[in-house]
């Protein structure tokens, strides 16, 4: 069977939603999926905060990978981050998802970028025994932190309320406020 892939235009944005929905059953995680198509239009489209590529086989997409370029201080570049790699459960085995990997990896050498990073789950042996099966190291030396919900909307308001200033202007014309920095897990 013939793999090829293809980048995810506008129109796909329902088939991204799917496949989403699909990788959140997977991981026992379907009731955290708040995303929806006007959602995924906005951002991955209009804002192109994220990419998408299909793995297309004998012309049906029978997987897909969603990433997006994030920094290294350390490297001094750009990386590619793998926030979700799926394939169909009956494309499984066929060496696809190996072939997804490989796609991101030569889009991040075309790119210049220093690495491809990802996270799995602790619980997910499968794909843990992939990953290092293909050389992947896992990073033992770092804990992921989030804020997000609530406790990122207090947070807000709280830098509101203290009137935290010192603008600094993107490229893209958006404008931040801080006061200071913070090392990220990106170094």
């Amino acid at each position: 069977m013939e793999l090829t892939f293809r980048y995810a235009t506008e129109a796909d944005t329902a088939l991204i939603l799917r496949f989403i929905r699909d990788l959140a059953e997977y991981e026992h995680m379907l009731d955290e999926v708040v995303a929806t198509e006007e959602i995924l239009r906005d951002w991955l489209f209009h804002k192109k905060s994220a990419e998408v590529i299909f793995a297309v086989a004998d012309g049906s997409e029978v997987g897909f990978a969603l990433f997006f370029h994030n920094f290294s201080t350390f490297l001094g570049r750009a990386g590619i981050y793998l926030e979700d790699l799926y394939v169909k459960p009956e494309y499984r085995g066929c060496g696809f998802g190996k072939a997804i990997l490989e796609k991101l990896a030569g889009i991040a050498a075309e790119r210049g970028c220093g690495r491809l990073e990802w996270w799995c789950l602790n619980w997910n042996q499968p794909s843990i025994d992939f990953y290092r099966s293909l050389g992947a190291e896992p990073m033992k030396d770092w804990t992921v932190y989030r804020i997000s919900g609530d406790t990122l909307k207090n947070m807000a308001a709280d830098s509101c309320r203290r009137g935290i200033t010192g603008d600094a202007s993107d490229p893209s014309g958006h404008t931040e406020r801080a006061n200071g920095s913070a090392g990220l897990q990106n170094r």
